[in-house]
């Protein structure tokens, strides 16, 4: 497939994997994604996963057509993107490996060899000439891991992102770009917020037309909608207006409290409800809702003299991503003891720039007339 008249995508799609780095859910499957950039000389971006990558070098043979590549670019070390390095490195021994420091270093982790004859070491600012093309390697560290670099071709203004703009799913499935793409963000990449802002900031003082991702489709087209939605990530702010409310429930008592109030937020013209069970629903859309908007309701029982642990593990989830920016609320039950709101708050502490709501919700056991109308005070105070 051709990008441009001189690049071609040369990555595979996974319909093997069940779950992606060992916890995200991946029901439409991952692409490994992989891109010649054919000119006078032949750069290779990056490689693919270990369990792909005799299908990669048959993909780099056909677009090649005979040619052989003179450089495997490696931006990122993750073993989707680099375990098929060694099986590179052996079908095109005269190539050169392109790669920071740091990734040398972690080769030799990996594979036992850090290519010392055939290193490249590129640094900020670096180019590498191809010809007509010429590649510029723009540091990234820990956008996510600290070795990354991503590479911007000056001649077809293309800009090879690394994990940057990348989604869950493979690329012979058409779904919503947004949707998979923030899962996979917030929960691949959202504690390094700050990083990607340094990286946009980089990315802004260049002529972007199209972007590479190494996972997911190239972008196109209308790339505002994509850098603004990496701006609103990145920067922790609410993008959709809305109430999520994260809940557990033993017996179903705190259910049908959240049922209440969600039903109490419509009834008064909330612009969007989300409810998620943390026992049944999908945990990584439950982080991902939790950053999208901006108000958000944690409602457990007490639990061992703790909490539940589907909840304990949501709020650690959104702690260990730099959870911000967010106004939040709870509804704790307890038959003789309650002090889930209590520890879900000191859970928050060192989140920045969290608003309490005033009107919190304690249910004994049960709902009566009081916790009711604690309910109702809740849903009003977030529906301001």
């Amino acid at each position: 497939m051709f990008i441009t008249n001189d690049i071609k995508y040369i990555g595979v799609n996974d319909h093997q994997v069940d779950l992606f780095e060992g916890q995200y859910d991946v029901p439409n499957g991952m692409a490994y994604n992989s891109y010649a950039v054919i000119d006078e000389k032949i750069a290779i971006m990056d490689s693919v996963d270990v369990n792909f990558g005799d299908e990669w070098i048959s993909n780099i043979e056909a677009a090649l057509g005979g040619r052989k590549p003179d450089y495997l670019v490696v931006q990122h070390m993750e073993p989707d993107h680099s375990a098929s390095i060694v099986k590179f490195a052996a079908a095109y021994p005269e190539a050169k490996i392109v790669s920071s420091a740091r990734a040398f270093v972690m080769m030799k982790n990996f594979f036992g060899d850090n290519f010392a004859d055939r290193q490249v070491v590129v640094n900020e600012g670096d180019t590498l000439s191809l010809g007509r093309h010429e590649l510029s390697f723009v540091a990234a560290p820990m956008v996510h891991w600290p070795e990354v670099f991503v590479t911007y071709d000056s001649c077809d203004k293309v800009l090879f992102s690394a994990d940057g703009f990348g989604k869950f799913g493979a690329l012979d499935v058409d779904e919503d770009w947004a949707c998979e793409a923030r899962r996979y963000y917030i929960g691949i990449v959202g504690k390094y917020g700050a990083q990607v802002q340094a990286l946009l900031k980089k990315a802004a003082g260049l002529d972007i037309q199209i972007i590479c991702p190494l996972h997911g489709p190239v972008l196109t087209e209308n790339l505002g909608y994509y850098i603004n939605l990496y701006d609103i990530w990145s920067g922790y702010k609410t993008e959709t207006e809305g109430v999520v409310i994260a809940y557990t429930s033993v017996y179903g008592n705190t259910k049908k409290a959240v049922e209440l109030l969600a039903d109490k937020l419509r009834e008064l013209g909330c612009p969007k409800v989300a409810v998620t069970d943390l026992a049944r629903d999908d945990m990584a859309e439950a982080v991902e809702d939790a950053f999208r908007y901006g108000k958000i309701v944690l409602a457990t029982t007490t639990y061992n003299g703790g909490i539940f642990p589907f909840m304990h593990e949501f709020i650690n989830h959104l702690t260990e991503r730099n959870f911000q920016n967010k106004t939040v609320g709870f509804i704790e039950n307890g038959t003789w003891a309650p002090m889930a709101a209590r520890i879900m708050k000191t859970m928050l502490e060192k989140s920045k720039n969290l608003t309490f709501t005033e009107a919190n919700v304690k249910i004994m056991s049960a709902l009566n007339d009081e916790s009711t109308a604690q309910i109702t005070a809740l849903a009003q105070e977030l529906c301001k």
